[in-house]
C-alpha cells in the first residue's frame, strides 16, 4: 500500500499591495518582479499533487480571537488605498467552503481556543494577490483563517499545530505575509545596498530557523525577537505570523527555503513545510 505524502503548509511572500497589476517600477526592479510572479504561478507545481482545499492565514486580518470566513461566495476586500482605478476591478471569484470552516472551527476548539466565523468577510488581498497568480483559474475552494490578536507567537504556533490533521486531507495551509515589513524602509529612498544590509540579518537569521530540527524551528520562532535586527525587520509582527501557523502545522516535518530573492531591494523568503 502506497501512502501519499502529506500536504506540505507554506509560508509565502504576497509582495506590496495589488504590485503584479500596476506599474510598480519606481520600487522594484523588472528581475524582481518576475522572480516573484514566476515563483507564485509554479507554486502548483511544487506541490506532491493539487490540494482539495485552501486554509489561508493573512496577515491583514486580525480578530480578537480566531475567526474563519463561512460566505459560500467571498466578495473581494480591496484593502488597500491609493492605487490606480484598475486594481479596484481585480477578481478572483474562488469559492468559500462553510464545511471546511466549521472543521477549521472544531479542531481549534478542541484544542482549547475560542473561535468565531464571519459570514460577511471577503478575500483581502494578502490572499487574493498572490494565489491569483497561483490558482488563475479562481476554481480552488479557500477559506481565510484570522491572526489572533495579542499576536503571541506561540499560541499561533499552536493554532498551527491544532490544524496538522487537514495537511492528511488534501488541505492546503498558506500563510501569507512577508519575511520583512517596514512599510517606512520601502518608501525612504534608501539605495539598494542598504535596504540589502538592512534586511539581510533578520532573513539570514529566517532562513537558517527554518531548516532547523522542528524542536529548534519552533522555539527559535517562537522567540524571533531575539533574532538580530528583528524589529528592523519587523516594526509590527502580523506579516511574520503567518510563519508561526504553518511551522506549527508542519509538525515533523523539515522546512525548507521555496523562494529567496529580493523585493524593492530587501531581502524576502519564502518557505516550505514537507513535500
Amino acid at each position: 500500500m502506497t501512502t501519499q505524502p502529506r500536504m506540505p503548509a507554506l509560508y509565502l511572500p504576497h509582495g506590496g499591495g495589488p504590485w503584479p497589476w500596476m506599474d510598480m517600477s519606481a520600487l522594484l526592479e523588472d528581475r524582481e518582479r518576475r522572480s516573484l510572479t514566476e515563483y507564485l504561478a509554479g507554486l502548483v507545481a511544487q506541490l506532491p499533487r493539487r490540494p482539495r482545499a485552501m486554509v489561508v492565514i493573512s496577515a491583514h486580518w486580525e480578530e480578537r480571537i480566531p475567526t474563519v470566513t463561512t460566505n459560500p461566495r467571498p466578495p473581494m476586500l480591496y484593502d488597500y488605498y491609493g492605487f490606480p482605478p484598475e486594481t479596484y476591478q481585480i477578481t478572483w471569484p474562488a469559492p468559500g467552503e462553510p464545511q471546511l470552516a466549521a472543521q477549521v472551527r472544531a479542531l481549534l476548539e478542541g484544542a482549547g481556543f475560542t473561535t468565531a466565523e464571519d459570514p460577511k468577510r471577503g478575500f483581502d488581498h494578502g490572499t487574493f494577490v498572490p494565489l491569483k497568480l497561483s490558482f488563475p483559474e479562481a476554481d480552488m475552494p479557500t477559506i481565510q483563517l484570522s491572526l489572533e490578536g495579542g499576536l503571541d507567537p506561540a499560541r499561533h504556533l499552536a493554532i498551527g499545530r491544532a490544524l496538522a490533521p487537514l495537511r492528511d486531507q488534501d488541505v492546503l495551509l498558506v500563510g501569507s505575509g512577508m519575511s520583512f515589513h517596514d512599510l517606512r524602509a520601502f518608501f525612504a529612498g534608501l539605495p539598494r545596498q542598504a535596504r540589502a544590509a538592512r534586511s539581510g540579518p533578520f532573513d539570514a537569521w529566517l532562513r537558517e530557523a527554518v531548516v532547523a530540527d522542528p524542536a529548534t524551528r519552533d522555539a527559535e520562532l517562537a522567540g524571533w525577537k531575539a533574532a538580530p535586527d528583528a524589529r528592523v525587520a519587523h516594526p509590527r509582527e502580523e506579516h511574520l505570523l503567518p510563519l508561526m501557523v504553518v511551522a506549527g502545522a508542519a509538525s515533523d516535518d523539515r522546512g525548507h527555503v521555496a523562494f529567496h530573492d529580493t523585493f524593492g531591494g530587501f531581502h524576502i523568503t519564502g518557505v516550505q513545510f514537507g513535500g
